[in-house]
């Protein structure tokens, strides 16, 4: 099977520092797998990398959407497989974790758009109503019964005949995949998601969402929901501000559990004086016998 090395972590683990090191050191291409950075105009939020940053690295599946339109996992397993079968050495760097085992493993999707007019006929039922009537009609289904978006999309799909509890091959993996988690101490953690916010306000987040809000562009994702909030008048500034480093620990600890449980990583001292070396060492023997 294909090799992939995949590095993955929380915001402000250090991802896209140790990915360069590791792309030059073996002449690797950066594909992102990160669902907010492939939209254009979210550069400040989303710490998009920086055209100076990349040093000359590929990077493939960034800033190419435009904001205005939605891009779903199912586009960006298509995407993302291309590049995995045509490049020799990728390395996949992000935080989203669906999006990624779904490139690497037989997530199977339908290609059916989701209708606008049912989540309006369904509104009047509370949402364990409307998980009771998913039940009836796929009683194998695993989804989460207070997600209400997730369950009136099974619905609509279970409507149309696509169970999805007849997806049964969900965790057979495609490629052979070495996966490093870079951990991070939650006090440390914390301190540097409040010092890179710092740095995002200075550089202009504000300004960025503003101009998104003017264009009628409302993104669903930690940091913007918050200034939208704040544009608003709903919150202050400061309360903004706080929600968003809440909100950013509570997405780190899922996350760290999500590919604990998922995808069973390499978990690696996000702090360690020897990270590169220890990273370094370990892709080396996983890439060992591959043509070069």
């Amino acid at each position: 099977m294909k090799k992939v090395v995949v590095i993955v972590g929380p915001t402000g683990s250090g991802k896209t520092a140790l990915s360069i090191k590791l792309a030059k050191a073996f002449n690797m291409e950066i594909i992102n797998g990160d669902s907010v950075q492939v939209y254009q105009r979210l550069n400040i939020g989303s710490a998009k990398i920086a055209e100076k940053e990349k040093q000359g690295v590929p990077h493939h599946l960034i800033d190419f959407v435009n904001p205005k339109d939605q891009y779903s996992v199912y586009e960006f397993q298509h995407d993302v497989r291309k590049y995995l079968d045509n490049i020799d050495f990728p390395l996949i760097v992000g935080g989203t974790g669906l999006y990624i085992k779904a490139a690497l493993y037989h997530y199977e999707f339908e290609e059916i758009g989701r209708d606008p007019e049912f989540e309006l006929k369904h509104e009047i039922y509370e949402t364990n109503v409307l998980y009771e009537m998913l039940k009836s009609l796929d009683p194998l289904i695993k989804v989460d019964a207070k997600n209400r978006r997730r369950v009136l999309r099974a619905l609509e799909q279970a409507q149309l005949g696509y169970l999805r509890s007849d997806k049964k091959l969900k965790d057979e993996i495609l490629y052979d995949g070495l996966i490093l988690y870079l951990d991070l101490d939650r006090k440390v953690l914390e301190e540097r998601l409040q010092k890179r916010l710092d740095i995002q306000l200075q550089q202009g987040f504000l300004d960025e969402v503003k101009s998104l809000k003017e264009d009628g562009i409302y993104i669903n994702a930690i940091g913007y929901k918050e200034l939208y909030a704040y544009l608003n008048n709903e919150i202050s500034f400061d309360e903004a501000k706080i929600e968003i480093i809440h909100k950013s620990k509570m997405l780190a600890k899922k996350q760290k559990t999500w590919f604990k449980n998922q995808m069973n990583p390499m978990i690696l001292d996000a702090l360690s004086d020897t990270l590169f070396d220890e990273a370094y060492q370990i892709v080396k023997n996983f890439l060992k016998g591959v043509n070069k």
